[in-house]
């Protein structure tokens, strides 16, 4: 079987093609990439196919760049494929997320495929991907510790904002690249980089490989098989995983997402750790969490009590309620500035909460219900020392106030802290004052200072009741 056959038959075998598709293939000069192109040049007749090329310059090597350009643009004439070219600026970009040139690299060519793509009206994008690379991927995941999505390796096809990522070569081996373009007479470009041991992947290329052909001779076809049998499988757990999640959300938007823990809480290990992945995946707002993050969420909903909770990286945090599991990026609330005339009621735009006030005289109220006990929804305190004009609002920095029965200022952090108020929740309290004053932290305790002594002939009455839900 000829290579031609055997790409050909690959294409076949994971559907990449269809008639008159428009192909944007990755063209970087190298091996890899200038058979593919010849290679689907050659299958125009079977497929109709209207192809571009993009040589995709990542200025790292301005001494060399351009004479690949000018190689790239003639192997892509020689094709019959309209030849594009498009600058990346990864060091900047590394830069600035933090990352080594190789990941930034990678990103940045892939936004200039699918950017590019969408402006030709291209719905295939065709990589030169090879057995080989899919021999380094596998170890290299392995090395670093994947499971079995990881170890299924570079997909043949994946589909991303409408567009299919195919990679024709991959079931086909460097080598045989090499023979092919000798027998043809085909010129390639050298990249210096792929002999340099300065990354993982070249270091596995060239240290490990070659030990591990010694006792498997056929590694990169074993490793394809496997790889292949990975992905079938994690094709199904996928299915089944999504075919669950449905009945465990309760609510789910771009910053997070509610599930029920009556389903979660008696999952098997595995499958919880499988559906914790797939709603990460599926949100916009928490796709930042890794593995151990899933093994804090799994931790939380096993062991974990109501009110109970997980700080995760950024604004991201877990919340185990009565009934659900909140993962969300959601910024906590923070309660604005409200005024309150009493008699009057405040209804919280943030929350949905209500504080109303009243006044009463003596004689119509009991005095137990003066005392404004600690976690009271209603507080009874001292018309005469509060007045009938109060703000409502948020806490402040440098906020203090005197806890009824503590018996001397406080910080309000602290008082928070003591109360175990988890951290996300402390700035939707209102905190009701009068003047410069805290009056009441509402729902929590009122001030010593307001409080409806033995002498008090007006009471002014505050509760709070909470949005329903």
């Amino acid at each position: 079987m000829s290579l031609q056959e055997k790409v050909l038959k690959t294409a076949k075998k994971f559907g990449m093609f269809g008639p008159g598709d428009t192909v944007l293939v990755g063209l970087s000069g190298g091996a890899d990439s200038v058979c593919l192109l010849k290679i689907l040049h050659a299958m125009t007749k079977e497929y109709n196919l209207a192809l571009h090329a993009v040589y995709v310059d990542h200025g790292l090597r301005p001494d060399e760049t351009p004479a690949e350009i000018e190689f790239a643009k003639r192997v892509a004439e020689g094709s019959a494929a309209v030849f594009h070219c498009e600058k990346i600026d990864v060091a900047s970009y590394a830069g600035q997320e933090g990352l080594g040139k190789q990941e930034a690299a990678r990103i940045l060519r892939y936004d200039v495929y699918e950017g590019l793509a969408g402006r030709l009206g291209a719905n295939r994008i065709a990589l030169g991907h090879t057995a080989d690379d899919q021999t380094e991927t596998f170890f290299m995941r392995l090395l670093r510790g994947g499971g079995r999505r990881g170890l299924s390796g570079i997909p043949p096809v994946r589909k991303i904002k409408g567009k299919h990522i195919v990679r024709p070569l991959i079931e086909t081996t460097r080598a045989e690249i090499e023979e092919f373009l000798a027998e043809t007479g085909t010129d390639f470009i050298t990249d210096p980089t792929n002999l340099k041991n300065e990354y993982t992947r070249n270091k596995i290329r060239h240290d490990l490989v070659p030990v591990l052909k010694k006792f498997n001779p056929n590694l990169d076809e074993t490793i394809l098989r496997t790889t292949q049998i990975l992905a079938e499988e994690e094709r199904y757990f996928e299915s089944a995983v999504l075919k669950g999640l449905m009945r465990l959300l309760r609510d789910k938007t771009e910053e997070g997402v509610e599930l029920f823990l009556v389903p979660l809480e008696t999952m098997d290990t595995v499958l919880l750790r499988r559906t914790l992945r797939k709603v990460i995946e599926l949100v916009r707002g928490i796709r930042g969490l890794d593995f151990g993050h899933v093994e804090d969420i799994i931790g939380l909903i096993k062991k974990g009590k109501p009110g109970d909770r997980l700080y995760l990286p950024g604004p991201v945090r877990a919340v185990k309620k009565y009934s659900t599991l909140l993962v969300t990026a959601r910024p906590p609330t923070r309660l604005g500035a409200y005024r309150l005339t009493c008699p009057g009621s405040v209804r919280f735009l943030e929350t949905g909460a209500l504080i109303k006030a009243y006044v009463e005289r003596v004689g119509e109220i009991a005095r137990s219900a003066a005392e404004g006990a600690p976690g009271s929804k209603k507080v009874v305190l001292d018309a005469e020392k509060t007045g009938l004009e109060l703000t409502i609002r948020g806490r402040q920095n440098g906020d203090y106030f005197c806890p009824l029965g503590f018996g001397r200022r406080k910080k309000l952090q602290d008082f928070f802290v003591d109360e175990k108020v988890p951290r996300d929740e402390r700035d939707g309290i209102p905190i009701v004052l009068s003047g410069d004053d805290i009056v009441w932290v509402a729902g929590m305790r009122a001030d010593e200072r307001f409080r409806a002594g033995e002498d008090a002939k007006n009471f002014l009455v505050l509760e709070i009741t909470q949005a329903a839900g």
